[in-house]
C-alpha cells in the first residue's frame, strides 16, 4: 500500500512538472514570456543609486519607487509604484530612452516610442500616445503613495529599449501640439528594460 501511494505521488509530481514546463519555462512552447524586470529604489539627491530627485519639493529625497515590467505574448506590462511623494497629486510618468544621471532629468532623453516620430520633440498624438509609449501617470493618495500600470501591444526590440522612467510635474497632455508633454522632470529612475 505504501509503495502504491509513493508511485502515485511520483506520478503527480511528474505531471505537475510537465504542466509547469508547458506553461512557460523551457522556451520550447508557443507561449512567449521573458523574465520580469524589477527595480526598487529610494530617490536621492547625492548621485547614489538608480533613482534621482531634481526637485525635492515634488519628489522628496527618501521617497521610494518601484518599477516592474514583463513581456508576454507580444505585449509589455509595466507597473509603477511610488511612496513618500506629495499627497493627493497627479504626476506624469513615462518610459524614456536613456538612463538617469545625477545631473538633470533631461539627460534621460525623450519618451521611448515604439514607432518613432520623425519630428522632435514629439507632440503629435499619432506618436505621443499610451499605445506607442509607456505612460504611467500616477495619482498619490493622502499618504503620498500611488500605483499605475501600462499595457502596450508590443515588446522592445533587442537593439532599442527604454532605459528609465521619469516622473513629471504635471499629468500627461493628449491634445495635438502638446501630446505627451507633462512639464518638468522632478524625478527619474534607471530601469533595465
Amino acid at each position: 500500500m505504501i509503495h502504491v501511494r509513493s508511485v502515485a505521488s511520483i506520478a503527480l509530481l511528474g505531471a505537475a512538472a510537465l504542466v509547469l514546463t508547458a506553461c512557460g519555462g523551457s522556451g520550447d512552447g508557443e507561449q512567449s514570456q521573458s523574465a520580469a524586470t524589477r527595480v526598487s529604489a529610494t530617490f536621492a539627491q547625492d548621485g547614489e543609486g538608480p533613482a534621482h530627485t531634481y526637485d525635492a519639493a515634488l519628489v522628496p529625497a527618501g521617497s521610494t519607487v518601484e518599477v516592474t515590467s514583463a513581456e508576454q505574448d507580444g505585449s509589455t506590462v509595466t507597473t509603477l509604484r511610488v511612496s513618500g511623494l506629495v499627497p493627493n497629486r497627479t504626476y506624469g510618468a513615462h518610459a524614456h530612452t536613456k538612463p538617469c544621471t545625477a545631473a538633470a532629468g533631461t539627460d534621460a532623453g525623450p519618451h521611448y516610442q515604439f514607432s518613432e516620430d520623425p519630428v522632435t520633440p514629439s507632440v503629435d498624438p499619432s506618436y505621443a500616445n499610451p499605445m506607442n509609449e509607456i505612460w504611467l501617470d500616477v495619482t498619490t493618495d493622502a499618504n503620498g503613495a500611488g500605483e499605475s500600470t501600462s499595457t502596450v501591444p508590443w515588446v522592445f526590440p533587442d537593439d532599442r529599449r527604454a532605459e528609465s522612467v521619469v516622473l513629471h510635474e504635471k499629468p500627461t497632455a493628449t491634445h495635438a501640439g502638446h501630446a505627451g508633454t507633462a512639464g518638468g522632470r522632478p524625478g527619474c529612475v534607471t530601469v533595465d528594460f
